[in-house]
């Protein structure tokens, strides 16, 4: 088992904090919509594990990863060919 944690623990890290922050925008995202539906006179109420199968939480969810898969992609591919001199990562 330590040899498992010492060999992937970044990868357990990262996954867990990706899950965490996951559900996180699930519980957000769902009371914010709980509320923009009673503002609009909508008495019906979702829960959390409802709205996650809504459109609306996918949306957000893919286009939170977009950008953030941009941003990765952007700084990967930009830091091959560009370099900055005084900067650790070049």
């Amino acid at each position: 088992m330590r040899r498992l944690l010492r060999e992937n623990g970044l990868s357990i890290v990262l996954f867990s904090l990706f899950i965490v922050f996951w559900i996180g925008q699930s519980i957000t995202g769902h009371r914010e919509y709980n509320n923009e539906q009673a503002e609009h006179g909508q008495p019906e109420r979702l829960s959390t594990l409802q709205y996650a199968g809504t459109a609306r939480f996918w949306f957000e969810s893919l286009q939170n990863w977009q950008s953030e898969f941009l941003a990765l992609v952007a700084m990967v591919v930009l830091s091959i060919f560009l370099r900055q001199r005084g900067s650790p990562e070049s």
